[in-house]
């Protein structure tokens, strides 16, 4: 193979890897079409990049690609599923929800409607007596059909579904106007990703459910703990915007302080992703933008608020200040006030900066930019770099004068940077 082959090769993988990180679960057909042809080319390969390093496992089908991922922590609820057209989190309810519908879709023919689907639900309801003392489903309340709903677009994205007539929106107004869907067997089957049948583990307490359900069973001997500590390390730097040090446990750290070049070029070369080292952790960055669910900086109102409070945090975070819920919403409501005139109509009605507040600490939260303690917000360190670095000369203001600049225009305090291994 000439050395241009090999290098179009090499970059043919990279995307495809990169397809399969951003959509799991990956269908043949439509936008992803280009991408999926890629997996299929270099199956093998991909294959055994995912089984060695994360140990993740790779299905390749006629129809669909499914990367079957487990989380590094499990108990990491900064990832929820989202209403793909109105970016709406999904509630306790609408999980519920979800796994009824799977369920129910599971013993459905080719087709089922958004009516016959309801139906279905609402007997698992008035069925169990577990989950009819948790509440109720009825299909005249037009908020349960509005969940419902949710978690159909939810199907439709994932085309686990494919709308053949009808509209959703309709039936949230009228249950009598009924949606027909073709179902997509083979991704059904895929949707779910564990290492066991969950009617197999008989505890009731979810960690523990959870844990038992992608248990791993790995050789007692030293190679083996290697593998599995190099395995937990792949999936947070494939999966999470930082690794921070102090978050791994001793044989994690020191594994990763020997092995960081190693670990590193094999992500590196594989995916395309950017390490970016510091004296507090390790971060594997996308040059393109592309394998992230949460950009920041984001345009819009909700980005801009984000990082307007990433700034003042920082700042605060400079002076050894630990700021509770409370000031933040009270500098939420400030801001409003000042960008009221370039932000969405709904952020300045009354009561607006308690949905925004929340919204913007769940960012920053999930960019491992910041976590909830006892005594407040505890800023995390790559948060430092959105702090506003004060103007040059005896004049130079603070951010209450710069919180309209742009954000390509500010000036941002880096992190300590390091290139060598953590102590």
């Amino acid at each position: 193979m000439t050395r241009a082959l090999e290098a179009q090769a090499r970059h043919e993988q990279q995307q495809a890897m990169r397809a399969l990180l951003k959509s799991p679960l990956l269908p043949a057909a439509g936008a992803h079409a280009a991408s999926f042809l890629l997996v299929r080319r270099h199956a093998a390969a991909l294959r055994a990049w995912f089984a060695r390093f994360p140990r993740w496992s790779l299905h390749v089908e006629v129809e669909q690609a499914r990367l079957r991922k487990t989380p590094a922590d499990l108990a990491d609820g900064t990832r929820p599923a989202f209403d793909p057209i109105h970016g709406t989190p999904f509630t306790r309810r609408r999980y519920v929800l979800l796994c009824l519908a799977l369920l129910a879709l599971d013993g459905e023919d080719r087709q089922t409607t958004l009516g016959r689907l309801a139906g279905r639900v609402m007997g698992y309801f008035a069925g169990d007596p577990a989950l009819a003392q948790a509440g109720t489903f009825a299909l005249d309340v037009q908020d349960q059909r509005r969940d419902l709903v949710h978690v159909v677009r939810l199907l439709l994205d994932l085309r686990v579904l494919a709308r053949v007539t009808g509209e959703e929106q309709g039936f949230i107004a009228d249950q009598r106007r009924d949606v027909l869907y073709n179902v997509n067997r083979p991704a059904l089957a895929a949707i779910l990703s564990v290492r066991r049948g969950p009617s197999t583990v008989e505890t009731d307490d979810l960690t523990a459910r959870l844990a038992c359900l992608v248990e791993e069973l790995a050789p007692e001997t030293e190679d083996g703990r290697n593998q599995a500590l190099r395995a937990r390390l792949f999936r947070r730097l494939l999966d999470d915007p930082v690794v921070y040090y102090d978050d791994l446990g001793p044989d994690e750290r020191a594994y990763l302080t020997s092995q960081r070049p190693f670990i590193v070029g094999e992500i590196e070369a594989a995916t395309g992703l950017v390490a970016e080292a510091r004296r507090e952790g390790l971060a594997m960055v996308d040059p393109h933008e592309e394998l992230t669910d949460l950009a920041m900086p984001e345009e819009g109102t909700e980005g801009h608020l984000t990082l307007l409070v990433a700034e003042w945090l920082a700042g605060r975070a400079r002076n050894d200040e630990r700021v509770g819920r409370a000031a933040v919403e009270q500098h939420v409501a400030s801001l409003i006030a000042v960008h009221r005139g370039r932000w969405k109509k709904a952020a300045t009605a009354p009561g607006a900066e308690i949905e925004l507040t929340d919204l913007a600490l769940t960012r920053l939260t999930a960019l491992r930019l910041l976590r909830w303690t006892p005594a407040g917000i505890e800023p995390l360190p790559a948060l430092a770099r959105y702090a506003v670095a004060a103007p040059a000369g005896p004049r130079a203001q603070t951010t209450s004068t710069r919180a309209a600049t742009p954000p390509a225009e500010r000036a941002r305090e880096p992190m300590p940077t390091t290139t060598e291994s953590a102590p």
